[in-house]
């Protein structure tokens, strides 16, 4: 009985003080890191949360993306939007932005896509290759989202 040491009562321990923290404040704590978790994966994302939200879009922007679509993507994805041999369309619920976000398309066209919801080769990466700039991207996918909106499937409920 002599090896047994006096134990200090929590309230005069020097580190403790008996009291837990309410339940509720962990919660709160866990809560918040989540939601930090979710912010952090959407800016190295490069995303917003709203960067899928449909908005008003830009006339001079869409009639530049048509532009640049015509010359740098139609040859694979049709010139209407709607697909060739070799390439898939853009006018399907597959590209709606709440399935591929804008940045989807940047990442496409800067380092290429393996096939993932097709039967089509890969597609490689031709965004430095063919001169187009984020900015360039930008104004093309204006262009699509512009399209995808007037053939309703902006924001297609199914995916």
């Amino acid at each position: 009985m002599g090896n047994l040491k006096k134990r200090t009562p929590p309230e005069q321990h020097p580190q403790r003080t008996g009291r837990k923290p309410p339940r509720a404040l962990k919660w709160v704590i866990i809560g918040i890191l989540a939601v930090g978790v979710v912010a952090i994966g959407l800016s190295v994302a490069g995303q917003s949360p709203s960067a899928t939200t449909p908005v008003a879009i830009d006339p001079g922007a869409v009639a530049a993306g048509e532009q640049l679509y015509q010359a740098n993507c139609a040859a694979c994805h049709g010139p209407d939007l709607r697909g060739t041999a070799v390439g898939p369309p853009f006018l399907d619920v597959i590209y709606a932005p709440n399935h591929h976000s804008d940045e989807s398309f940047q990442r496409a066209a800067e380092v290429g896509v393996q096939p993932h919801h097709w039967n089509f080769g890969p597609m490689p990466a031709v965004g430095a290759n063919a001169g187009l700039t984020r900015d360039d991207v930008a104004l093309i996918v204006a262009y699509v989202r512009s399209e995808q909106e007037a053939a309703g499937i902006f924001n297609d409920p199914s995916h």
